[in-house]
């Protein structure tokens, strides 16, 4: 044991390489505390897969020694794996008060008891096994964001968690620049952080100037305001509630997560919203177009949100109407821009004026561009250094700009999920791999389905499904009955009566190669019909359905 006293090890099990399911792992001999449990929403080729999560092999593994998770902020990406993950390790979870109110909700959603969930907030210290913790205020799209500082035995680690420097946040509490300087003077061991928008140069604008354009928005606008954002963006709520009661609107809300963010915020002070501004949108007719303000999910074009089905005519509640000024304020995810285009065009088509441009200031980043994250670089000068949370060139871009700023390359490393980032006072370094990975969620199975289910799916979704039933009898093995195909997804059956009948035919005479050869083994025989029935189709389809053999006995 006494060689592990002497290092502390840092696991990435997601959020490294890619832009969502963030979770790291920090150990110290036998004491592990995790930061974040995020989700990832799937990618396009992940047919009917709800969420991914990351692998949590590792933590199971060592179950007995995890003694707590910290979270830096509530955004999905950082604690939407916690139900997962609770269900199988007991243990704390500490965050800050709006970070905990929405995942009490989320865990409520999953029959999660949120008994181990602990509020803390900016400035406390809490001692964890060989860890010494305190925490950070910082600025982000969301409130109540925080950086995380790890005490160990050979020295401090800084988790900056996501982060941008606002100088006029709309709450007022600005980045604890002092703080970070305050560490930095004591000396920082290794520094991991946010390298999202590394690419980007210059400084991320203030949130503030959202709140400024969407006064100048709603100064003209004639008719209903339709403003799309994150429900997690409260202070992005806040401006929009702000505009309305200066132009005397009322406001409605919804969209099941916006709806639950703006009632927990509301409940803990974050929110703000004067008497009688904010009504339920079935009392919006009682009131004429130019008074009225709707907030609502879907800036990111998701099919089952209330703006795409606004936007498809297919909204309960909210039609629109010609006229009506619609601003989606959020960029695009990278992978959404289609479904968000998608929604602005069938928005346009019923008469809607549209704000969706960055450039039309309706939208600023909650991560730090280049100037900011040299910014914190110099306040921390950290020994060590790992870029986190961002795809491959996003971290190889952050690295970079450590090097300008003097850091030595060895002192930079570059890792992937699953690594083992080993440091002592004297090095860091990669040394082994554990299990990582993504773990996929359909409905209520949790990494039930995996690479082959996957595969199998692309391949019904691209060429559709064909079924040969075949009776045959258990003492001769003779065909007593079919085969009979069916066919889905492949090719309309009565326009292609001449392709089923020529695929009839070698299914029999599959059967037939089979009992000449003395086959009477089922899994033999579905092999044979397959690759016969296969290589024909290919041959006069150029496709390639599944085929599905099922064989009965009388």
């Amino acid at each position: 044991m006494g060689k592990n006293q002497n290092k502390v090890q840092i696991i990435p099990l997601g959020g490294l390489g890619e832009i969502g399911k963030n979770m790291t792992v920090f150990r110290y001999g036998d004491d592990i505390i995790l930061i974040d449990a995020g989700l990832m929403f799937p990618e396009d080729d992940m047919l009917g897969i709800d969420l991914v999560i990351p692998d949590i092999t590792y933590l199971l593994e060592n179950k007995d020694k995890v003694k707590a998770i910290f979270l830096t902020h509530g955004h999905e990406d950082h604690i939407g794996a916690l139900p997962y993950v609770l269900k199988q390790i007991d243990v704390p979870v500490y965050g800050t008060a709006l970070t905990l109110g929405i995942l009490q909700g989320r865990l409520r959603e999953n029959n999660v008891s949120d008994n181990n969930l602990v509020t803390i907030k900016p400035g406390d210290k809490i001692n964890v096994g060989a860890f010494n913790l305190e925490f950070i205020r910082v600025n982000h799209s969301i409130p109540d964001a925080i950086s995380i500082v790890l005490k160990t035995p050979i020295g401090t680690i800084i988790h900056t968690g996501d982060f941008k420097f606002d100088q006029t946040p709309v709450d007022g509490q600005v980045t604890q620049f002092n703080k970070f300087a305050e560490f930095g003077d004591e000396g920082v061991l290794a520094l991991l952080a946010d390298s999202t928008n590394a690419e980007r140069p210059g400084f991320t604008q203030s949130e503030k100037m959202v709140g400024q354009t969407f006064d100048d928005e709603f100064r003209y606008a004639r008719n209903r305001i339709i403003v799309a954002t994150f429900s997690s963006n409260v202070h992005r709520i806040q401006q929009v509630v702000d505009s309305a009661v200066k132009y005397k609107r009322k406001v409605a809300v919804i969209g099941r997560s916006m709806i639950n963010v703006v009632n927990i915020a509301m409940e803990l002070g974050y929110l703000k919203i004067p008497e009688g501004v904010l009504i339920d949108i079935d009392e919006t007719n009682n009131y004429s177009a130019n008074q009225i303000v709707i907030i609502t999910t879907g800036s990111q074009g998701e099919p089952m949100s209330a703006l795409t089905r606004m936007a498809m005519n297919d909204h309960k509640k909210v039609g629109i109407m010609p006229g009506d000024t619609v601003i989606i304020s959020a960029t695009p995810i990278p992978g959404n821009e289609k479904l968000v285009s998608r929604t602005i065009d069938h928005l346009y088509k019923l008469g809607a004026d549209v704000i969706y441009e960055k450039s039309n200031g309706v939208h600023v980043s909650g991560h730090a561009s280049q100037e900011e994250i040299k910014l914190m670089h110099n306040l921390v000068r950290p020994k060590y250094f790992i870029p986190v949370h961002g795809e491959y060139r996003h971290l190889i871009k952050h690295a970079k700009l450590a090097k300008d700023l003097g850091m030595p390359s060895e002192n930079i490393v570059i890792a992937e999920n699953g690594s083992v980032i080993e440091i002592t006072k004297n090095g860091i370094g990669i040394n082994g791999k554990i299990q990582s990975g993504k773990v996929l969620v359909d409905g209520l199975g949790v990494g039930d389905v995996g690479n082959i289910v996957l595969r199998d799916r692309r391949q019904l979704s691209q060429d559709g499904i064909m079924i040969v039933v075949v009776t045959i009898d258990r003492e001769t093995c003779q065909v007593v009955a079919g085969p009979d195909i069916v066919s889905r997804g492949f090719v309309y059956v009565r326009e292609a009566e001449d392709l089923m009948e020529e695929a009839r035919e070698r299914v029999l005479f599959a059967l037939d190669r089979c009992e000449t050869n003395g086959i009477s083994e089922w899994s033999m025989i579905k092999s044979s019909i397959r690759e016969n029935l296969g290589r024909f189709l290919y041959e006069r389809t150029r496709r390639r359905p599944m085929i599905l053999p099922i064989i009965m006995e009388v």
